[in-house]
């Protein structure tokens, strides 16, 4: 049976610098246990063994997933770094909650005139100090979520950056549904002036981003949607709407709804099949908004993502069959 080791001091917590738990008393021994992970020189990850693993299909899982693992990361590194250094880009938008493909390196980067860091683990950045704020996220020290996003116009396709900016401009409602801005991570106007601070490696691209960007988008699929019936000339859907019977009851919040036409569109993932509660609650939604009038087409990713993509031609004949008629 293998030996359990002995507990490290609680004031370390899950991420601390190799020299800090020498300080606090910690032998090199105890520190090269299997709990005790070293993925950046003169750092220690510990390794909860009753950590719980969110569930594969849950919501937005894998980007649940990777944020913990790159925040874990982030503040074991945040001990060895000097104090003008800062996550950005990619690793910053993970860290902000913002859904972005992130790989195995840490983004780091520093103010100029400052070298960009180098290190095993990390991708190193000097910044024009003109063109970046930084903010704090959760105790680690981050580019604002506006400086983020512009900073991404480098590396990001234009559908990705508009993705990222609807989830950074989003604003997001409390358990009883209720819309809270405050807690919104940044606007649409603090993106065009992060965008206008100065010249940037993508900016076209930024600039054209802007333009597509819309408070609403709760998910990258329903972004993805959107830009996609924009292209194919579908009206422009309102995005987060309270859909209310004539007695102005509430019947539910749906995130894509062409009122002129009554439908709504309900773009779901993989929970809404496998969670028997959430079943249950759409079954009622959609059956309060057949009654109200409302018509709802119901797509997945593989209607929006699919070998053969079928979501605009859905939407577009059940429009045209609601008294849509193009111009």
């Amino acid at each position: 049976m293998p030996r359990v080791p002995r507990p490290l001091p609680p004031e370390l917590g899950d991420a601390f610098a190799y020299a800090d738990a020498r300080r606090a008393g910690v032998t090199r021994r105890r520190l090269r246990a299997q709990d005790c992970e070293a993925p950046f020189r003169g750092v220690r990850l510990l390794t909860r063994p009753d950590r719980i693993e969110e569930a594969a299909d849950a919501p937005l899982a894998r980007d649940r997933i990777q944020r913990a693992d790159v925040t874990r990361r982030a503040r074991g590194l945040q001990q060895v770094m000097p104090a003008h250094a800062f996550f950005a880009t990619e690793t910053a938008a993970v860290l902000w909650g913002v859904p972005v493909s992130h790989g195995d390196l840490l983004a780091v980067a520093v103010p100029a005139p400052h070298r960009a860091p180098r290190r095993q683990g990390v991708r190193g950045l000097q910044v024009d100090p003109g063109l970046v704020r930084v903010s704090d996220c959760g105790g680690v020290r981050v580019s604002s979520p506006a400086s983020t996003w512009a900073m991404l116009g480098s590396i990001l396709t234009l559908r990705e950056l508009v993705t990222a900016g609807d989830a950074f401009v989003r604003i997001p409602r409390d358990d009883r549904e209720k819309p809270l801005p405050h807690r919104s991570l940044t606007s649409i106007e603090q993106l065009q002036r992060a965008t206008a601070a100065g010249p940037r490696k993508g900016a076209a691209r930024l600039r054209a981003a802007l333009e597509l960007i819309r408070v609403g988008s709760s998910s990258p699929l329903e972004s993805e949607y959107r830009l996609d019936a924009a292209g194919a000339g579908l009206p422009e859907p309102q995005l987060d709407v309270e859909i209310r019977d004539a007695a102005g009851r509430l019947l539910g919040i749906s995130e894509v709804v062409y009122p002129h036409q009554r439908t709504v569109v309900e773009i779901e993932g993989d929970h809404h099949r496998t969670s028997r509660a959430q079943w249950n609650r759409d079954i009622e939604k959609y059956a309060s908004y057949a009654q109200a009038g409302w018509e709802v087409v119901r797509l997945t990713s593989a209607h929006i993502r699919g070998r053969h993509p079928r979501a605009i031609s859905i939407v577009r004949a059940t429009l045209l069959r609601r008294g849509w008629e193009p111009s």
